[in-house]
């Protein structure tokens, strides 16, 4: 993570995504534009939450973390997003990780100065609670999403979200078996069904995606985003 001094450029993320009325005034000059490459961690999972981070530009991966070490992706984002604000409201640690999937830019700004000038404000306080309501649907339909469908569409669906700039993919077969929440010995032999049907290409250390659409028509719309 990188601090970028660059007013004008935040203030242009300010008004592409429409954000000139969630913030005071005085909050203003304590709002920061950080910059996150490809695979760093924006949080870990029980990591003291400290700021508030809003998604302007890139793409986020969130997965959580069970108590026997397994981990189990629950969704992809896109701006506009928020990360820390469940945490900022219960004052708890961060509940979930989350990874840049793509060079990442994002708004932060710190829990005090959040709280002493803007936690009355009624513009801020709306935004927050649309952004975590919708994110527990996301999260039911996520959960349903892991329980109730194939394999096929759920790797389908994994390389669809990962893939949405490249299509040469380096993914550990374990970290991706583990995601989708199946076996190492399951995902390979749907990664060789995938091959055998064109859909991508195993290669040594990668995966190349060779047919987005034939992905898209098996995931059939049931994403992670």
């Amino acid at each position: 993570m990188r601090e970028i001094i660059d007013n004008e450029r935040l203030q242009l993320y300010i008004r592409t995504h429409q954000m000139d009325a969630i913030f005071t005034e005085p909050l203003l000059p304590h709002l920061s534009l950080y910059f996150f490459d490809k695979g760093e961690l924006i949080c870990s999972q029980g990591d003291p939450s400290q700021y508030l981070y809003i998604l302007v530009e890139g793409k986020l991966k969130i997965y959580t973390n069970s108590p026997e070490g397994k981990t189990l992706i629950l969704s992809f984002k896109t701006p506009l997003e928020v990360i820390g604000d469940l945490e900022y409201v219960q004052g708890i640690d961060f509940v979930n990780t989350v990874e840049a999937v793509s060079p990442v830019m994002m708004i932060g700004v710190h829990h005090r100065w959040l709280k002493k000038y803007g936690g009355n404000h009624a513009p801020l306080l709306n935004f927050l609670l649309g952004i975590i309501t919708r994110k527990f649907l996301l999260k039911n339909k996520s959960m349903s999403f892991n329980i109730m469908y194939p394999v096929e569409v759920r790797l389908a669906s994994y390389l669809l979200s990962v893939s949405f700039v490249e299509t040469e993919l380096v993914i550990s077969i374990k970290d991706a078996a583990n995601l989708i929440g199946t076996s190492y010995r399951h995902l390979n032999r749907v990664i060789t069904q995938f091959c055998e049907e064109g859909l991508i290409e195993r290669k040594r250390g990668f995966i190349l995606v060779k047919d987005m659409d034939g992905l898209r028509s098996l995931a059939g719309g049931n994403i992670y985003e």
